[in-house]
């Protein structure tokens, strides 16, 4: 199988020739040449170039072998179509200039269609799928509307997002209108890229992990939940958070196919709590592949025998490739678990 039928094979839950991988974060960070091209361009200006975001997504297929593309943005771009101005700032990452304060606020948010906000990002799209021609899936992506809330609200990353818990007992009509309508917009932002060619979709939850669960279920759920029923009949869906595995009988109501979970709970416990009929995606820790290569194999290889012969498993890391990783160790990686026989082949330590 070449990597763009294996992969979406795993998304269906059917038979597979070898586990598919790919890793978040694979497009930058540790691969010398976009550590080149960010030498000349920022990330924004890249996405909004559709040749140079097509170049730069398709990078980790043509050089460490994996399954998938995921497309090269930011998960901060659909502020840009909604009228509200923002930043990455080196070594701060994401800055909206004036964060959410009133209800006046979120009633002003503009809720622009895909194809008149975002025609650079569908164009990458368009270029990516002529480049990979087969040999990887394309994977789009978006944030939650409850992490894009958090950004909106707190104005920055936070350890635990104190004006938005904050927000969320005081004032939980006024989030669950600002959430309701970050779920119309991510909803049409993502079905774009489908429509534009790409044939997988994740839904970056990165914030999630700071609400108990009664608080999940309240005030995020059913949010989750419309946003998952709108993209059903597209492509594939995987809903990623981290630091969540306290959420995940709750994130199994969400009703999205594909779940990826963390390094915090092994990946059998993981799939025995979301259910036999979802297809999972992880879970190695990223600080894993810094070790050296006796000390990171048996952590692979015991992520895949906990994997345990299940159809519908997705190889890659808790979170992102951290910035010192080689990608020698990435690839070497990739060869592993396309060795590593897709049958059940032993039990695994508790």
């Amino acid at each position: 199988m070449r990597g763009e039928g294996r992969l979406l094979a795993a998304t269906r839950r059917e038979e597979v020739d070898a586990t598919p991988v790919w890793f978040m974060r694979q497009a930058g960070r540790s691969l010398p040449p976009y550590r080149e091209l960010r030498r000349r361009w920022g990330l924004m200006e890249m996405v909004h170039q559709p040749e140079l975001c097509a170049e730069v997504t398709c990078l980790p297929v043509e050089l460490l072998g994996v399954d998938a593309a995921v497309l090269y943005a930011d998960i901060m771009l659909p502020l840009e179509g909604m009228g509200v101005p923002f930043e990455i700032r080196e070594e701060v990452g994401p800055v909206v200039e004036n964060p959410i304060r009133t209800r006046s606020q979120v009633e002003s948010l503009r809720t622009l269609g895909a194809a008149e906000a975002y025609p650079f990002l569908l164009e990458g799209i368009r270029l990516a799928r002529q480049r990979l021609a087969g040999e990887a899936a394309l994977i789009g992506f978006g944030p939650s509307p409850f992490t894009l809330a958090c950004y909106l609200v707190e104005g920055r990353g936070s350890r635990d997002y104190p004006r938005v818990r904050a927000l969320l007992h005081s004032d939980p009509a006024m989030l669950g209108q600002l959430l309701e309508t970050l779920t119309e917009v991510l909803a049409g932002y993502l079905l774009a890229q489908a429509g534009a060619g790409a044939q997988v979709l994740q839904v970056f939850d990165s914030w999630v992990g700071i609400l108990d669960p009664a608080s999940f279920r309240e005030h995020l759920l059913p949010h989750l939940r419309r946003l998952f029923s709108s993209l059903r009949g597209s492509v594939p869906a995987i809903y990623f958070s981290t630091g969540s595995s306290h959420l995940l009988s709750e994130i199994a109501g969400t009703g999205a196919p594909g779940i990826s979970v963390d390094w915090r709970v092994p990946l059998d416990q993981a799939w025995e709590v979301v259910g036999a009929d979802r297809f999972l995606q992880g879970n190695l820790d990223p600080a894993a592949v810094l070790a050296p290569w006796d000390r990171l194999r048996p952590l692979a290889e015991d992520v895949l025998a906990r994997a345990g012969g299940r159809r519908g498993h997705i190889f890659n890391l808790g979170h992102g490739v951290l910035p010192d990783t080689e990608p020698d160790q990435l690839r070497r990686l990739v060869d592993l678990v396309h060795e590593f026989p897709v049958e059940p082949r032993r039990r695994v330590r508790a």
